[in-house]
């Protein structure tokens, strides 16, 4: 089974260069971790997760991009041999990583599903299964900033960057329980885009 499956270059220069304007129009805020989204961190809280996770987002839910996106995530899902159902996808995440931002290794997925009485109906009882990221910023642009997977290949642990091989306008999808990372961005900037399919628990 694949550890991720992507699409070179299959959404313009056009289409990028649109949602990094609309993205970098929105309210900015820093990126948060499981477990403190909605909690006023004090000072030590904030370092803690600043080592952990250093970028900054806003959220899309404008229906031009996921038009876009949803037919990637589909054909993957099945391309990929996963098959995994899912009903739904969350909002988008607009992420700009800033000289020295990162994001250490992580999975998406929440340790339990949404509560069922959760305010979002669409969310209930559900759970991650698929996560995809699309690379807005030509590679050339920034320096640093790898997006990196680890994964079991037979008895031994691989380590793997995109960068090299995925170009602006990409799109690399993966269940959400792959562990990845952003590396620290050394110069320039790095954009992309994030977003995740809900679906009932695995069985």
């Amino acid at each position: 089974m694949n550890t991720f499956y992507y699409f070179k270059n299959v959404f313009s220069d056009l289409f990028c260069d649109e949602v990094i304007k609309y993205g970098n129009s929105q309210n900015e805020i820093l990126a948060r971790t499981g477990g403190t989204q909605d909690k006023k961190l004090n000072k030590k809280e904030k370092k803690q997760l600043l080592k952990k996770r250093n970028s900054n987002v806003s959220w899309l839910d404008q229906e031009w991009i996921y038009r876009e996106i949803r037919p990637f995530l589909i054909e993957a899902n099945k391309q990929a041999g996963w098959n995994y159902h899912f009903d739904y996808l969350e909002s988008i995440q607009f992420t700009k990583y800033k000289l020295n931002q990162h994001y250490g290794w992580h999975v998406d997925e929440y340790p339990k599903p949404f509560d069922n009485d959760c305010e979002n109906i669409n969310w209930r009882g559900k759970t991650r299964k698929i996560s995809a990221v699309i690379i807005l910023s030509n590679p050339n642009d920034y320096k640093g900033g790898e997006l990196m997977f680890k994964y079991f290949q037979g008895e031994k642990t691989k380590i793997e960057s995109v960068k090299d091989f995925l170009p602006k306008g990409s799109i690399i999808v993966f269940p959400s329980y792959v562990l990845h990372k952003v590396k620290p961005v050394t110069d320039g900037l790095r954009y992309s885009l994030v977003v995740w399919t809900l679906g009932h628990p695995f069985r």
